[in-house]
């Protein structure tokens, strides 16, 4: 999660519902993809791996196994969940658009926390924290959730339960105005508590969304070798989603 005017519910008042809403386990194919990304587009060795965005650590949860993990994002509700899931790393509240942490890691990793980049300067600020942070051969991976080529609207729907406790959500992707940078993400939540009352709950995610053209040159303006790659993964239609895979020049 990183900053915005109002950020959602989900990440503060509504935190402590999230392991519910999105368990770690559910992570284990993407993130073998992108610790595949991260470690053939690194010039050797490859130890290191700092996360902007880090949310509730689900990611690092898997990743951690490879790698040497400094986790970063500005909700510590959020960083509270991932302390929990991963006392082994390093954990740091910052907003990725203006850390600095005066060190180089071998690979930095951002996921869909990269899409609360709404305007072109949040990206850009972004980017350039992901370089400077990066060393010299290094690799960087961006997963935005969705990029103009491919945006559909799309809804979805999940949840789960532990001890006593239950959440269901239906979440509903969708772009009211085409010409802009952003687009909406809205979720319905139905939260079950350990004596049985539900309650429910709206949150709203306003998300930036670009062109692979403007992410290719704001990542190559900064100083890396940039390229897209289609995001694979057995849930997923082929082609449907795209990520960035970068390597900082020697």
């Amino acid at each position: 999660m990183t900053q915005n005017d109002d950020p959602p519910k989900l990440y503060r008042t509504l935190a402590e519902w999230w392991p519910l809403l999105s368990p770690p386990e559910e992570y284990a194919e993407e993130s073998a993809f992108f610790q595949e990304l991260l470690v053939e587009t690194c010039e050797p060795p490859c130890h290191t791996l700092l996360e902007l965005g880090s949310g509730g650590g689900n990611n690092a949860s898997h990743l951690k196994a490879r790698f040497r993990m400094t986790l970063i994002d500005l909700s510590e509700p959020m960083l509270a969940h991932s302390r929990a899931l991963n006392p082994e790393c390093e954990h740091l509240q910052g907003d990725m658009r203006d850390t600095r942490l005066g060190r180089l890691f071998d690979c930095v990793f951002v996921h869909d926390a990269v899409a609360y980049m709404t305007t072109e300067e949040d990206l850009r600020c972004a980017i350039e924290t992901a370089y400077v942070h990066c060393r010299p051969g290094g690799s960087a991976v961006f997963a935005p959730d969705h990029i103009r080529e491919n945006f559909i609207t799309s809804t979805d729907h999940g949840g789960s339960d532990s001890g006593g406790r239950g959440l269901r959500y239906l979440e509903w992707t969708w772009d009211p105005d085409p010409g802009d940078t952003t687009c909406l993400v809205d979720y319905a939540y139905l939260l079950r508590d350990a004596g049985g009352s539900i309650r429910v709950e709206a949150d709203r995610h306003v998300e930036g969304l670009f062109a692979r053209a403007t992410w290719l040159e704001l990542l190559q303006a900064a100083g890396f070798q940039a390229r897209s790659v289609v995001f694979e993964h057995s849930e997923l239609e082929p082609g449907s989603y795209e990520i960035f895979v970068c390597r900082r020049p020697l």
